[in-house]
């Protein structure tokens, strides 16, 4: 029996969920702008997928949402006056202002650091770095929190290392695990760390030229530093700039892997064949490389269905499960290359679909969710135990959503004052139920 497991844990949907249009580059976030969202039903989409893998067996988790609107943030922007005298004022000053101190975009938990397990590190402890998320300023406000809940999730200096995020440049760009894949043959030995970026700053030439590279090389080297990473385990690739021009902002996008399985579009990477040569050699040999040709599946068409946006799950036979969201059904192109794939009986053994239409039409799926934690079995016990998916978190969770969340918000919506009672209410309750202490500005202050 396997003593060593990859966990994910799946952000959790915050209050303010809505649809601000805020990630230039990301297509479906920009495109679904000004839409009404409906942050229960967004909750509850993600608390179905959490519990579905919890029920298959899998090691599911639970990562909290930030508070928004942050109201500190903006007394410090120079907004005075009580909480109400705050919202009122920056929403007649600058209403895209509070929409992006509003955004519930840290429910893309792939984007909230780099996580290295103890069979890399030099240590031999499992090492976070907080992403900057430095490119976009909705998303750049995230990392201190994210430290916070992170130290409150894994609590133990002996087991768990917790490195600060980068400095807040773009040389140093870093938007997580959603530019990072790990390949091993077994979660507990030592394996290959992938750092995947779109520019390199010092030295580099080819970038993309419509939208941003949001990953840098220099970003991936510090981190491996810092998490104390070898280098004959270590192996750096550049993104496509074709690609992120045509909307695939982060690798997880057009590319997933999953123990020694790569899944990955035939335009994902420059020199891709020496990519998987280099991932191959360091791996100690049986990478599986499946990789799906534009002339059956177009770019476009991988980033409307999020198709690599996706989950591999080990199973105990080998082979893996594939999670994708429900947008992969409706593009036709995609479906039909999926059943070729599971009928080629490959490594790909089956098919798991989720509807996440409010993360979707806000440019995230399921890939995007979740931060993999690869834990031995001794680690495991130093994780907090309350934040694990049951039966009992899962009914306790919807009825914390049917009690506090609304059922539709808009960018105006953010500037009603009972809105910050109602997400700061929630949240500490939250904390509650997950025991994670004082976490939050609102319980800090």
């Amino acid at each position: 029996m396997s003593t060593s497991f990859e966990a994910n844990f799946d952000g959790l949907v915050g209050p303010t969920h809505h649809y601000g249009g805020h990630s230039f580059g990301n297509v479906a976030s920009t495109s679904n702008a000004n839409k009404a969202a409906n942050p229960r039903e967004a909750a509850k989409q993600g608390l179905a997928k959490m519990k579905a893998l919890a029920d298959l067996g899998y090691k599911q988790g639970v990562f909290v949402p930030q508070e928004r609107p942050a109201i500190g943030l903006l007394r410090d922007l120079g907004f005075t006056g009580d909480d109400a005298s705050v919202l009122a004022a920056v929403a007649k000053a600058s209403p895209g202002l509070l929409a992006n101190v509003s955004s519930a975009s840290s429910m893309w938990t792939a984007n909230a650091a780099t996580v290295s397990p103890s069979a890399d590190t030099a240590d031999g402890r499992v090492h976070f770095t907080a992403a900057n998320l430095q490119n976009k300023f909705h998303r750049a406000i995230e990392y201190a929190q994210t430290t916070r809940s992170l130290k409150a999730m894994f609590n133990h200096d002996a087991v768990f290392a917790h490195h600060d995020a980068l400095p807040m440049q773009a040389v140093f760009g870093d938007e997580g695990a959603a530019n990072h894949t790990r390949f091993c043959h077994d979660y507990g030995q030592s394996g290959v760390e992938f750092f995947v970026y779109g520019r390199q700053h010092w030295g580099g030439s080819a970038e993309p030229q419509k939208f941003p590279a949001r990953q840098t090389r220099e970003a991936g080297e510090a981190i491996a530093r810092l998490h104390g990473l070898s280098a004959d385990k270590l192996v750096f690739a550049q993104q496509n700039p074709a690609v992120i021009d045509a909307g695939v902002f982060h690798n997880d996008v057009i590319s997933v892997g999953n123990q020694n399985v790569l899944f990955a579009h035939e335009t994902a990477f420059l020199q891709q064949a020496a990519v998987y040569a280099e991932l191959d050699a360091k791996l100690g040999g049986g990478l599986q490389v499946i990789e799906v040709p534009l002339a059956q599946v177009s770019v476009a068409d991988a980033v409307k269905s999020y198709l690599f946006n996706s989950q591999l799950l080990a199973r105990a036979d080998g082979r893996q499960n594939l999670v994708v969201p429900d947008e992969c059904r409706a593009t036709p192109a995609v479906w039909e290359y999926l059943q070729g794939l599971l009928a080629s009986n490959g490594p790909i053994a089956e098919l798991m679909v989720f509807d996440l239409k409010q993360s979707m039409q806000n440019g995230g799926g399921p890939a995007c969710l979740r931060l993999r934690v690869a834990l031995q079995e001794k680690e495991l016990a130093a994780v907090n135990p309350h934040i694990w998916m049951n039966d009992v978190l899962f009914a306790k969770l919807n009825t914390w959503v049917d009690r506090h969340y609304r059922d539709r918000l808009t960018e105006a919506d953010l500037a009603d004052p009972k809105l910050i009672v109602e997400v700061r209410t929630a949240l500490d309750e939250l904390t509650q139920i997950l025991h994670l202490g004082s976490v939050y500005p609102c319980q800090l202050a």
